[in-house]
C-alpha cells in the first residue's frame, strides 16, 4: 500500500513540490490512518526526516484528491449515516458501500438529516453506477421519499449484506473516538468532509490492495 500511495501521488500530481520524500509522506499518512495522532506520527518519523504535525495533517487531507470511483454496474449498494460532533454541534456523515466490492462509493457531510439530504446523497451514489442497483437501507424515514423519487428499488435490512456498511462505520467510529468522540476544536464542516473523504479513500486502497 505504501508503494501504491507513492505511485498515486506521482500519477495525480497530488504534491506540487518534492521537498519531502514521497515515501515519508505516504508512511506518515498510513501511520495516522492506522490510529496515531498527527503529533505522534511526526515524532515517530523524525529520525528519518523532520516535519511538523501540521504537515502530517495537510498531507493526510490531500488524500481526498485520490478519492476517485470508477463508474460501473453494481448489484447492491448499502447506505447509512452516522452522527458525529463538530464542537457542540451534531452533524451527519453519510456513506455508501458496494456490497460486492467492499469499497466506499460516496461520502457526504451535512448539518441536517432530511429527505433532501438523502436525495442529494443518492444522486451522488448513482453517479458511480451505470445502472440502478438495489439499495439497502435501515428504516430511517428520510430515505423513502428520496428512493421513490429516483425510482430506486430498495430493501430494509438490519443484518445480512448490509453488514458491509455497518462494519465500515464500526471502523470509522473507532477512529473518531480518538478525538474524544468529536472533531477537534476549530474544525469546520469542510475540514470534516475532507477528513472523511481522505479516510474513505485510504480505506478503499486497503480493500483493493
Amino acid at each position: 500500500m505504501l508503494d501504491l500511495l507513492v505511485k498515486l501521488f506521482e500519477e495525480r500530481k497530488i504534491f506540487r513540490r518534492k521537498r519531502k520524500d514521497w515515501k515519508i509522506k505516504a508512511l506518515a499518512i498510513l501511520l495516522y490512518f492506522a490510529g496515531l495522532s498527527y503529533r505522534k506520527t511526526s515524532k515517530i518519523l523524525r529520525d528519518f526526516e523532520i516535519f511538523s504535525y501540521e504537515a502530517v495533517r495537510k498531507w493526510y487531507h490531500k488524500c481526498k484528491d485520490l478519492f476517485i470511483v470508477k463508474k460501473k454496474r453494481r448489484r447492491v449498494v448499502a447506505i447509512d449515516e452516522t452522527k458525529v460532533k463538530l464542537e457542540n454541534e451534531q452533524i451527519y456523515v453519510w456513506n455508501a458501500i458496494d456490497v460486492d466490492e467492499g469499497t466506499i462509493l460516496a461520502v457526504h457531510v451535512s448539518t441536517t438529516r432530511t429527505s433532501f439530504d438523502a436525495y442529494y446523497f443518492l444522486r451522488r451514489v448513482l453517479d458511480t453506477c451505470e445502472n440502478k442497483p438495489l439499495i439497502l437501507v435501515d428504516k430511517g424515514p428520510w430515505y423513502r421519499w428520496a428512493l421513490q423519487r429516483l425510482g430506486l428499488k430498495y430493501k430494509h435490512e438490519t443484518f445480512g449484506e448490509r453488514n458491509a456498511i455497518e462494519g465500515w462505520y464500526s471502523l470509522f467510529k473507532a477512529r473518531v473516538k480518538r478525538f474524544w468522540k468529536r472533531f477537534p476544536v476549530n474544525s469546520s464542516l469542510e475540514s470534516v468532509k475532507r477528513w472523511s473523504v481522505a479516510w474513505a479513500c485510504l480505506y478503499n486502497l486497503e480493500v483493493l490492495s
